[in-house]
């Protein structure tokens, strides 16, 4: 996982701030930095929105300020892709953090992702493979490494040809499903 950090003391500086709500776009991951190369210029701020219709509950969080992960922003993103079936979280990879955010900003809409899983403990993982066999074995979303994610206004196709353009990890096309898989695998494509 990318290291996570927010330099010392989990505050944010004013000039921070400042910055986060003037940005209007999110750059790019250091791990990922030709990838996202193109979204520079709006800031030094990362920025996730995302509701999840299991457990009702919203999240808008800054969580990237000059140049630097914010962990008390990560610790949110954390706890909300919980496996909410057995109510446990993981470390969530920042560079599937990295990915959403900038196919969010690439799309140019305002509305939050809708999760439909993030992180799924083994236990789960293993009931939705019995229940559908859609679920891969070895799964990334074991590891904290995926989510899967729709949003009203966009297509499937929309939104897995920004997450492509990214050229950063796993993107599957669930069409029927109306949802889009990204991870932070090697890079990959499957579905319609």
């Amino acid at each position: 996982m990318s290291e996570q950090n927010d330099g010392g003391s989990g505050c944010l500086t004013r000039r921070g701030v400042l910055a986060a709500f003037a940005a209007t776009a999110v750059t790019a991951a250091p791990t990922y930095a030709n990838a996202f190369g193109f979204l520079r210029g709006g800031g030094d701020v990362r920025r996730l929105k995302m509701y999840s219709g299991r457990t009702g509950e919203h999240i808008d969080v800054i969580y990237w300020v000059d140049g630097r992960y914010v962990r008390p922003a990560l610790r949110e993103i954390n706890h909300f892709m919980r496996d909410w079936r057995q109510n446990k979280s993981i470390k969530i990879d920042t560079r599937t953090i990295d990915i959403m955010a900038a196919t969010h900003s690439m799309l140019d809409v305002s509305e939050p992702y809708t999760l439909l899983s993030g992180y799924r403990t083994p236990q789960t993982n293993a009931m939705l493979r019995r229940r559908s066999g859609g679920a891969a074995k070895n799964s990334l979303h074991i590891k904290g490494q995926a989510a899967d994610i729709r949003l009203q206004s966009r297509s499937v196709s929309q939104i897995a040809r920004a997450a492509v353009k990214c050229n950063a990890g796993g993107v599957g096309r669930y069409s029927s499903s109306n949802f889009v898989h990204m991870d932070c695998g090697s890079v990959r494509t499957w579905g319609r």
